[in-house]
């Protein structure tokens, strides 16, 4: 799925352009007004008003708050030195909000936030979303098709089947790659007394269910993850 970066400015249309190190800097408070210049850069033609930025995020342990923080750690130095990436971090700026739905729900009420959900909260809300620029310095939203693309950036399983599609390196097959990208883990113990009725769902997630993802902007996994999983999968016994 896809980290959506959301905001709520009137007057402005929907997929404003930010860069990574602006997102950055937004949530380490040092980009503080909508119409900084860096913002205003990126966006010729675009009336930006004046208008301060409010931070939002997540308060509680999160994925997402860990795919965001991934990301910014990778666009920067700053931040990743400081703050770092985890399911909770130290937020420097902004106002914390519990669940998607929160930080959803403050960002729709208050003029001048941004904040971070999956996309399909920013859809249900009705809320603008950037384009986020890639490495490859397209501009990037986070569909379907940008998350295909960001998907075949890792193929190299840790030891604990994660994989990183965060941030792609430049390419023509990443040309079309949204940069906050992950995928979604389900973490099973290998005995358990629920394996039969545990394992036939697992493997529906897995295969025939992947399709149910689409209208929630879910893309289906590669093939060669879809592999993987099931052969862990066999692991599990009771």
């Amino acid at each position: 799925s896809a980290t959506s970066v959301m905001y709520n400015l009137n007057g402005v249309k929907n997929n404003l352009h930010l860069t990574g190190p602006v997102i950055a800097d937004i949530f380490l408070g040092k980009v503080t007004n909508w119409n900084d210049s860096r913002i205003k850069q990126i966006n010729p033609g675009v009336a930006l008003p004046d208008k301060e930025i409010t931070p939002v995020y997540r308060s509680d342990s999160s994925g997402t708050s860990f795919n965001f923080t991934s990301y910014l750690n990778t666009v920067s130095k700053q931040w990743k030195s400081q703050i770092g990436n985890g399911t909770t971090v130290n937020w420097p700026k902004g106002v914390g909000a519990r669940g998607s739905s929160g930080v959803a729900g403050v960002v729709s009420r208050t003029e001048g936030a941004i904040g971070y959900v999956d996309v399909a909260y920013a859809l249900k809300n009705h809320l603008k979303f950037a384009a986020v620029q890639n490495r490859s310095k397209q501009w990037a939203r986070p569909g379907l098709v940008g998350i295909q693309a960001a998907s075949l950036a890792d193929r190299k399983f840790s030891s604990t089947n994660a994989l990183s599609i965060v941030n792609p390196p430049p390419g023509k097959k990443f040309r079309k790659a949204y940069p906050i990208c992950t995928y979604t883990y389900i973490i099973l113990r290998t005995t358990s007394p629920q394996a039969s009725l545990l394992k036939p769902f697992v493997t529906w997630a897995l295969t025939t269910g992947q399709a149910d993802g689409r209208p929630l902007i879910f893309q289906p996994i590669p093939k060669i993850v879809k592999n993987k999983g099931l052969a862990t999968l066999k692991k599990v016994h009771s």
